[in-house]
């Protein structure tokens, strides 16, 4: 079974505004490199990009971008906010999940403003190397992704490639080194810059208004093959402990080297936190499921109504997933009040449903 949150493969998956007040999306069009290149799109950005060459250490060494590329193409699941955040639309974009027309997702749309949206590679049989070659991209971001040394080899003769982190798991990446990387790739260094600080801001704004946060335990969870949780490595946990949230003992121990775990029966305990938010495929019918479990209906974290539940295909669930600088603003804003409302502990006190 797949998920739209979760891929098995050879490793473990293949897998408040637009922006922080203040921050202006600049996204200008470019026509085609040529005229033979009518029938492909291509990436447009701001003038100004700087900083070139540039030298990118990542898990498979370092890549090197000698100029402004023109023609980005993402293998990365995610990579397309933080470009079009700094005001460069990629030639194409891999899709994740949403199945949205250029994966571009509603948060990210003004930012590209009316120029084409990429076309988009899928990923489902892992990379399509042919068609990545035939867009002749000058740039190719792997970031937020679970490349292979090989994957890495095939794409690096195409085009320079950047791929994830040396030290950190696949999938593991978090927003701030994701768009601080893409900034540099793109000759954009200080914009991105602004834009991590300018998100942090935000977050320190959200804690100070809810102190009730702070020390409270939370967790991500989905429905895949019984009870999956998301660990510390991954962007999503991040997300909570950004807020202040705490995660629960024993988790680091449970997910291990890996974003996350699926979590066996004698450990349904764990799930027993402050605040739980389930990411599921079907919104009523995997809410009833994990409700009918007799060992997660005892729990206080259900008797007390401290558990919420995101559909993955609606924005906020999807955005709990993306995790990025154009995300972020959207899901703080819709998502926190029913944070406040969970970690309560009341269970008269209703939790609107996010959409």
């Amino acid at each position: 079974m797949q998920s739209s949150q979760f891929r098995k493969g050879s490793a473990v998956r293949r897998l408040l505004s637009l922006a922080t007040a203040g921050v202006i999306l600049l996204v200008a069009g470019c026509g085609p490199n040529s005229a033979n290149d009518t029938a492909e799109p291509s990436s447009s950005s701001a003038a100004g990009a700087t900083g070139f060459p540039v030298s990118l250490e990542h898990k498979f060494g370092t890549t090197t971008v000698a100029a402004e590329p023109k023609r980005i193409v993402t293998v990365g699941l995610v990579e397309q906010d933080a470009l079009l955040a700094l005001g460069v639309v990629p030639t194409a974009t891999t899709e994740w999940f949403g199945e949205k027309p250029g994966a571009i997702w509603p948060w990210a749309e003004a930012a590209l403003g009316s120029a084409p949206k990429p076309q988009v590679l899928t990923s489902t049989d892992g990379v399509q190397f042919e068609k990545v070659a035939a867009l002749r991209p000058d740039l190719i971001l792997a970031i937020y992704s679970g490349l292979t040394a090989e994957d890495y080899a095939t794409l690096s003769k195409i085009a320079p490639t950047v791929a994830q982190p040396k030290d950190t798991v696949d999938y593991g990446v978090g927003w701030q080194d994701l768009t601080r990387t893409v900034g540099a790739a793109v000759g954009r260094k200080d914009q991105a810059e602004k834009l991590v600080t300018d998100t942090e801001a935000t977050f320190a704004a959200v804690r100070q208004a809810h102190p009730e946060f702070a020390g409270k335990t939370g967790m991500m969870a989905m429905t895949w093959e019984g009870y999956y949780v998301y660990g510390p490595q991954d962007p999503r946990a991040r997300f909570l402990t950004d807020l202040g949230f705490t995660l629960p003992a024993g988790l680091a121990e449970v997910t291990g080297k890996e974003f996350g775990a699926n979590l066996s029966k004698e450990r349904t305990d764990m799930l027993d936190t402050d605040l739980l938010i389930w990411l599921v495929d079907a919104y009523a019918k995997d809410k009833a499921k994990v409700q009918a479990d007799p060992l997660y209906a005892k729990l206080g974290v259900t008797t007390e109504g401290r558990d919420i539940y995101l559909e993955n295909g609606e924005l906020v669930g999807g955005a709990t997933s993306f995790i990025t600088v154009l995300s972020l603003p959207f899901l703080l804003d819709k998502l926190v009040p029913q944070l406040s409302a969970a970690v309560d502990g009341d269970p008269a006190t209703a939790v609107q449903r996010a959409s």
